[in-house]
Parts: C-alpha cells; structure tokens; sequence
C-alpha cells in the first residue's frame, strides 16, 4: 500500500475504536475508493501512562511507543497519528525516533480553542491524572497566552472514576457523571470552554453528548486535523 498514514492506538482500544469511527464518518467519500488509506497499529498491552507518570517504579510505556513508531517508519508512512492524550507526555522521544510527522493533539486542540472560541481567556482542563501531572495541555495553554484552569482534586477523582471504573473497565458511559465534571469546571472553576483532554472523555462525548457548556473535544479535533492531512499528503 503507498500513500498512507500510521495511527499508533489502543490506549484505549474503545477510545481507538471512537476515534475510527469518526475519522471514517467525516470523511467525503461515496464509494470505497474514496476512504483513506491507513494502518492502526492497536497496541492495547502498552502499558498504562498515567501509572508511569505518577509512579516511575511502574512499567515505561516508552519502550512499546518507541518500537511502534520504528517499526511503522520503515513502512514509510506520511505522518503518524496517536490519539492517546496521555501518551504525549513521551512525545518528544518518539519526534525524536523518526522522520515522519507524528501529529500533536493538544497542540492542535488549543489552536482550535483559538479559532473557535476567540473570546476565551480561561480554558479548563479534564483528562487523566497522568495528563494533568504532566502538565501537556497546561504548558500549550499557556504558550498560547490563555490562562489554564486545572480540576480540583474533588474533580480530578470524578474524571478517573468516569475514565477508569466506567469507561475503560466496563465500556460504560455514566452520563450524569460526565455531565456533572463539565458543569463543575464551567460554574464552580469559571472556565470559559472545557477541553475534554482524554480520549475516554472524548468516547463519553460521542454517546452521551454534551450540549449545553461550551467544550472542545481533543479526539474530535485530531480526527479533522487527520483528514486535512491526509487529504493534503495522500490525494495529490
């Protein structure tokens, strides 16, 4: 297969499977041929990144991201995706391994915040307790010039109870929960627009959708920058 691109995914596999979904959904195509060429690797023993983060005694995920990256680049991909908020903490190391592009959600995330809400000065944060600790969209809030709001610890716990106990446990969306985080971040932490920063968050905003506060879903906004790209890189 020439003209493709490389999605290194299965962290976690349901997220993966949402991101897919959407990816084929929004892309224009009627008929076969005019969908998108591309590999996913579903890597869904990579061990857990919050874990690590939180706890370098726990087994390095890097090595795993690292062998995928290698092994696909000699495959010869236009550019990678990785639809894993949590796993950019390693993203400069795997940069680093190849020559291919590997697209960046939270920077691409932030951008659209800048493009879709242009007014919003604080911009909430939910994800994982690996995303927050290592600060990923926290330092492209700030680069940005935008003042980041982070959960309370109260918060925090509600978000991994959602991610972990529900979603990635039992594929369970509680939707009063997921509902309850983002009214908390808006009304209780008076942030202007709240990234859903986990892609668990984002599979939660696919099936039981957010409606009434102003979000912008990182999953949702790699899909788009994934088709722009390809279509930019595989079509001509």
């Amino acid at each position: 297969m020439k003209k493709f691109f490389t999605i290194i995914g299965g962290m976690g596999t349901m997220a993966t499977e949402s991101y897919l979904h959407l990816l084929n959904a929004r892309t224009p195509a009627h008929a076969d041929q005019d969908y998108l060429n591309y590999i996913l690797v579903n890597h869904a023993t990579v061990p857990d990144r919050t874990a690590y983060i939180l706890d370098h005694s726990q087994p390095n995920p890097l090595p795993s991201l690292l062998d995928d990256i290698r092994q696909q680049s000699q495959l010869g991909p236009a550019f990678f995706t990785l639809p894993c908020n949590t796993a950019h903490y390693f993203y400069d190391d795997l940069k680093a391994a190849t020559d291919v592009p590997i697209l960046h959600m939270p920077w691409e995330t932030v951008n659209e915040i800048k493009r879709k809400y242009p007014n919003a000065k604080r911009i909430g944060i939910t994800g994982t307790q690996g995303t927050i600790t290592d600060k990923v969209y926290e330092d492209e809030i700030n680069a940005a010039g935008l003042t980041p709001v982070l959960p309370t610890p109260e918060i925090e716990a509600e978000t991994m109870t959602l991610i972990y106990d529900h979603i990635k446990q039992n594929n369970d969306v509680d939707a009063d929960l997921f509902h309850r985080i983002i009214r908390e971040m808006i009304e209780d932490q008076h942030a202007d627009v709240v990234i859903l920063g986990c892609t668990e968050l984002s599979l939660a905003q696919e099936r039981e959708p957010e409606k009434t506060y102003p979000i912008v879903d990182s999953q949702s906004v790699l899909v788009d920058r994934t088709i722009e790209m390809a279509l930019s890189k595989l079509r001509n």
